[in-house]
């Protein structure tokens, strides 16, 4: 039966083959798949020689082989079979088509389910068969044969399905993200307070706390207990920038690949775990640190079991942290680094520099050397020319030295002048004898600091200086060399000289004169002067000094502006000066001035007094020393030719009288000499130039006048005495005269009137007078 089987199927095959009537030919289609593999690797792995893809997602795999053509289709079959057996009683899967084809090789995207991790695909390929049948009438038909042809069991012509790969994370994703954005603030936290808390130093902190501002000192009280803990606070900060960074790092890399993590963990902790907060915490530390402090506590906590013991190991290794301490020399330099940074004056950066230096710097450096100290020889005698030396000088303590200048006996305090009176010439010995002024002397090596310390105690505040000096063949001696002072010392603290309303100089040093400060040299007034007019009785240096110091600065006629304090030195050394004594008493007296009568001289009264008799009313006043009458005549130049200034008033001497009388004429000359002392181009000298005008002004007061006798007696005169004798001529100093009952004794040179008579001329008449006074047309 089986024979016959066979052999009929043999039959069939031939018949149809053969078949001439009915087919009358056939085109086989026949592909050849030797192997293949997958284009992608990332999906795809070779493990034993099997192809190994993901399931339920596509993969693209090249087929090589012979004859492929773009109507290549494969499936595949989990049923193990021979090559070239069918595949029609077995179960496959989706077909799948060449996308890419060329004649070795086709490109063919294919997908599995995965039913369990063993199971094994096998290769289909599809077959087509185009047969060409002849039917009876003659007519041609394509018929399509379709069949499945297993590809064999061998490991390279199977392919192995794993489950496909899930991505996962440690945690939920949106969870993650804010774990991440965590770890990086507080990375940036840790590093920030690394660098913010760790630079507060303790002792500035200290500072801080003590006289900073209201927050600052807030801010500082709350972290100093926790910065005290240095060791133990660097471990903390440290461990917890290390653990968040590390976290940050995994969670960062679970969520991206690898290479997306390293980039990413590298730029967000360098940017903002390192950069960005150092650099706030580098200027805001104090505060950053003030409002993180419990976060810092609670890690302190969470971190002690490591931290702790390390921070213990570090404080017996390296010993306990120390604030910063700074010398003098880093004090110095640290005031002239932060000078542009820092609030203080420049006067207060001084006055701290020159106190650092006070134990530094001796008395040598600042000393005022022993021949530059203004100094009175022991037998000096307290005149008017050593007083006013004196003033000139302007210091308030005087050294006094005997025979050589190093060899100090005394000292004199300005003071000590107050009841002295230049007059008696008192020896300057007795002065000195009496106060008794302790001197002392102190090492040239001693220190500033050692000085004020022995200043402050008050026993004195003047100081002599002396060194030893060794000479090869004498003893050693101590030698004076200079003299320092309270004064010296203050300023070398405050680096800056003190100027007081005495100084004449504006250091000991370069000794160069204050600009500002011309002292007066009252040993001008102490002239003899009888040498310039013996017949006028003197007026002493004390009374010129005080006339002059009131003219100047009192009657306006002659303040500076107008008349020079040269030009009126030397009128105060001219014949101005009277003196009339009333040696009995009368109902009449001397009249300096008379009401309704011209006057061209201004009178001020230097000692006696006066009675002065105003308007019509006849109102009645005394006056007395430094009352002056008449400055209008000097000044009033809108007068009229031959008229000169007429009082309202009477003035009449009481009693002995002192007094300088200065005519119109002698005053416009000295006006003009101080004219020519401005005028720095003219020839010759100012002192030529005012005794020439002053002549000329005594010529022109005697120019045309004659004496005469007044009823009553003028400046300068007096009236006929009793028996008709004369009035006094103008070569008499001193007359005297019995004016009914009174007898007077005055003091002059000549006794003109003081009215021109006949129109003689008492202005200015060059014309350098025309010059400076424009509207006088005196002849």
């Amino acid at each position: 039966m089986a024979t016959f089987v066979w052999c009929f199927g043999v039959s069939l095959v031939f018949l149809s083959f053969f078949s001439c009537t009915h087919v009358v030919g056939a085109d086989t289609i026949s592909t050849i798949i030797s192997g293949f593999r997958a284009e992608d690797g990332s999906k795809t792995v070779m493990q034993e020689g099997f192809l190994i893809v993901e399931a339920d997602s596509f993969n693209d795999i090249r087929f090589f082989g012979q004859h492929f053509s773009s109507n290549v289709t494969i499936s595949f079959t989990r049923t193990a079979a021979s090559r070239n057996s069918p595949c029609d009683d077995f179960s496959r899967t989706e077909k799948f088509t060449a996308v890419a084809v060329t004649d070795a090789s086709a490109v063919i995207p294919v997908k599995f389910e995965l039913h369990s991790e063993s199971d094994i695909y096998f290769v289909c390929l599809k077959e087509v068969v185009i047969r060409t049948s002849v039917s009876e009438s003659g007519a041609e038909t394509a018929i399509e044969d379709i069949r499945w042809i297993h590809q064999g069991d061998e490991p390279w012509m199977s392919v192995k399905v794993k489950a496909a790969y899930v991505e996962t994370t440690l945690l939920p994703l949106p969870l993650e993200v804010i774990c991440i954005l965590c770890l990086l603030c507080l990375s940036g936290i840790f590093s920030g307070l690394n660098l913010g808390l760790m630079a507060l130093d303790k002792t500035e902190l200290v500072i801080v706390e003590n006289c900073g501002g209201a927050k600052e000192k807030n801010y500082a009280k709350k972290i100093r207990p926790v910065r005290a803990k240095g060791n133990f606070l660097l471990c903390t900060l440290l461990l917890g920038n290390v653990l968040v960074n590390s976290t940050f790092t995994i969670l960062l890399d679970d969520l991206t690949s690898g290479l997306v993590a390293v980039i990413g963990t590298t730029l967000a902790i360098v940017l903002f775990g390192e950069i960005v907060p150092q650099a706030i915490c580098c200027r805001h530390g104090l505060a950053v640190g003030a409002h993180t402090i419990m976060l810092t506590k609670l890690f302190m906590v969470l971190t002690a079991p490591l931290s702790w013991p390390i921070s213990k190991v570090l404080d017996k290794i390296l010993g306990e942290e120390l604030g910063t301490v700074y010398n003098r020399t880093k004090l110095l330099e640290l005031l002239k680094v932060t000078y542009d940074q820092h609030d203080m004056e420049n006067e207060e950066v001084r006055i701290i520099h020159g106190a650092l230096h006070l134990t530094t710097r001796t008395v040598k450096e600042v000393m005022t050397k022993l021949e530059d100290v203004f100094m009175l020889p022991y037998d000096a005698k307290l005149d008017f020319d050593t007083m006013s030396e004196i003033m000139k000088n302007g210091y308030t303590r005087v050294p006094v030295y005997e025979g050589d200048r190093g060899t100090i006996v005394a000292l004199l305090n300005i003071k000590d002048l107050a009841f002295v009176d230049p007059d008696d010439n008192t020896p300057l010995a007795t002065v000195c004898k009496f106060y008794q002024h302790p001197t002392a002397t102190v090492f040239n090596d001693t220190t500033l600091a050692t000085m004020l310390d022995e200043f402050k105690k008050g026993n004195y505040h003047m100081a002599f200086v002396q060194e030893v000096q060794n000479e090869d063949d004498k003893d050693p001696a101590y030698v004076k060399i200079g003299l320092v002072t309270l004064e010296d010392i203050i300023e070398e603290i405050i680096q800056e000289e003190i100027l007081d309303e005495t100084d004449v100089v504006t250091d000991n040093v370069r000794k160069m004169p204050r600009a500002s400060k011309v002292r007066q040299d009252f040993r001008a007034f102490a002239h003899d002067q009888e040498a310039h007019n013996p017949n006028r009785p003197a007026m002493s240096p004390q009374l010129q000094l005080a006339t002059f110091q009131f003219l100047i600065t009192t009657v306006e006629p002659f303040k500076g502006e107008l008349i020079s304090d040269t030009i009126l030195k030397r009128l105060l050394r001219q014949n101005i000066f009277h003196v009339i004594k009333i040696k009995d008493a009368s109902s009449k007296v001397l009249t300096l001035y008379t009401a309704g009568k011209p006057a061209d001289y201004f009178i001020m009264i230097l000692e006696g007094r006066v009675q002065v008799l105003v308007g019509k009313e006849k109102l009645i006043f005394e006056s007395g020393p430094f009352s002056h009458f008449g400055a209008q005549a000097l000044t009033d130049i809108a007068a009229q030719k031959g008229s000169t200034f007429v009082p309202d008033y009477s003035v009449s001497l009481v009693t002995d009288c002192q007094y300088i009388c200065v005519k119109r004429s002698q005053y416009w000359a000295a006006r003009r000499a101080t004219l020519m002392e401005h005028q720095k181009h003219r020839v010759g000298s100012t002192e030529d130039f005012f005794t020439k005008e002053w002549n000329q002004a005594e010529k022109s007061s005697h120019r045309g006048s004659i004496i005469e006798a007044l009823e009553t007696p003028q400046i300068g005169d007096v009236a006929p005495p009793s028996g008709g004798a004369a009035a006094p001529s103008d070569d008499d100093c001193v007359s005297r005269g019995d004016i009914s009952g009174i007898e007077v004794e005055f003091s002059c040179k000549d006794s003109p009137n003081h009215v021109s008579s006949g129109g003689s001329p008492i202005g200015p008449t060059t014309p350098e007078e025309d010059r400076l006074l424009p509207t006088d047309n005196f002849e």
